[in-house]
């Protein structure tokens, strides 16, 4: 049998808030009622007590819980289980860690979460990147539930997406935007037009040790990448020549300033010169005008990538490696069909019902009785 009573403070006197007192599989369970008002106190009683009776969860401190405690929780989930880029997450939560400061978990709902994105678009954030927020801010309430802080998980909805860009190259744009940035920009470019790494994060990033020429490899180190995996990449014989000339210009750029210069990628002139580079994004923005493929981004590089291994026949799951997608969903986003492509697919229809084979079939062999190897 439960009970309602006034805690007893040091000076003697009784709290004006209301606890009380019930059991569960025999044990006391003493729990705030928050409220001054004694009829108050007693329906929460008799819903804890019904809750126990029916064997529903009971979380005692669930109307207490604040938004920065399973905030926090997800934070140190995250650092302990690698599961994401704590970079990433971080930027994800500052915007969340504002709207919702202070906030009672147990009270959070969809008309909250419809706050936060009219708060996001007045700021000019789009679906796309309010609905990963949105995803994070799931993920930390599921986690709450999980570890007993929440005793539902409320149903909050995601926005329409704009479709994915469909921004790719074609071999000769690629060759003419190429031809139009420095050598060193240009081997930079071809790696990622090749494997589809991203640029910033993984190509300009890349040490003179991680490029192994005698095994003809490129390496990624584990941690250095969005989705923490390493990454080893065989090189075609157009990007080791790419990358041995690179090689020495960096190594010229060591002798002539008289240091150790560990980037693949550095400033070659100038007072950074021997500093990493970050960025290039004038001299492409001007390469593409002057190849007249004004307004595409170097991470369409990525989508061309994708596209290029796919369609020559490279497994997914091989694929999907080279280019450090983990998803099937991201990578399905990014293997673009292009208006080549379904006109291809007419070329060899047209041919299949002509009864002429399409160029790209490979013609049979012939049997000769001076090869022995076709011989019955």
């Amino acid at each position: 049998m439960g009970s309602v009573y006034r805690r007893r403070r040091r000076n003697g006197k009784y709290g004006s808030v209301f606890w009380v007192k019930y059991y569960i599989n025999g044990r006391p369970v003493r729990e705030t009622t928050g409220t001054r008002r004694e009829s108050d106190a007693r329906r929460f009683l008799k819903d804890r007590e019904g809750r126990v009776a029916v064997g529903q969860a009971v979380l005692p401190r669930a109307d207490r819980v604040r938004y920065e405690e399973i905030a926090r929780d997800l934070r140190e989930h995250y650092q302990t289980t690698g599961a994401r880029n704590l970079k990433e997450v971080e930027t994800r939560l500052q915007h969340l860690d504002r709207f919702f400061k202070s906030r009672r978990v147990a009270a959070l709902s969809q008309a909250d979460a419809t706050s936060y994105v009219l708060k996001r678009q007045s700021n000019g954030a789009s679906n796309a990147t309010i609905n990963r927020e949105l995803a994070i801010l799931t993920r930390m309430l599921r986690l709450a539930y999980e570890t007993s802080k929440l005793m539902r998980i409320p149903v909050i909805r995601k926005l329409k997406e704009k479709a994915p860009r469909q921004g790719f190259f074609e071999r000769e744009q690629f060759e003419a935007v190429r031809r139009r940035l420095r050598p060193d920009l240009q081997a930079a470019v071809a790696i990622a037009h090749a494997y589809g790494w991203r640029m910033q994060s993984e190509v300009l990033a890349l040490e003179r040790r991680q490029v192994d020429l005698d095994s003809g490899t490129l390496r990624l180190d584990p941690g250095a990448a969005k989705n923490d995996e390493g990454r080893v990449v065989y090189l075609t014989p157009e990007l080791k020549a790419l990358l041995a000339a690179q090689l020495e210009r960096v190594g010229e750029l060591s002798k002539r300033t008289r240091q150790i210069v560990p980037h693949l990628f550095p400033h070659l002139t100038g007072r950074r010169a021997g500093t990493r580079r970050g960025d290039f994004r004038k001299a492409w923005t001007t390469a593409c005008q002057k190849a007249g493929v004004p307004g595409m981004l170097r991470h369409d590089l990525r989508r061309t990538a994708v596209r290029n291994m796919v369609n020559l026949g490279v497994p997914e799951r091989v694929a999907m490696k080279v280019t450090g997608h983990k998803t099937r969903s991201v990578f399905d986003r990014y293997h673009i069909v292009s208006p080549g492509d379904l006109q291809d697919v007419a070329r060899r229809l047209a041919g299949t019902f002509s009864g002429t084979p399409h160029h790209s079939e490979v013609a049979p062999r012939r049997l000769s009785s001076d090869n022995p190897s076709t011989r019955p």
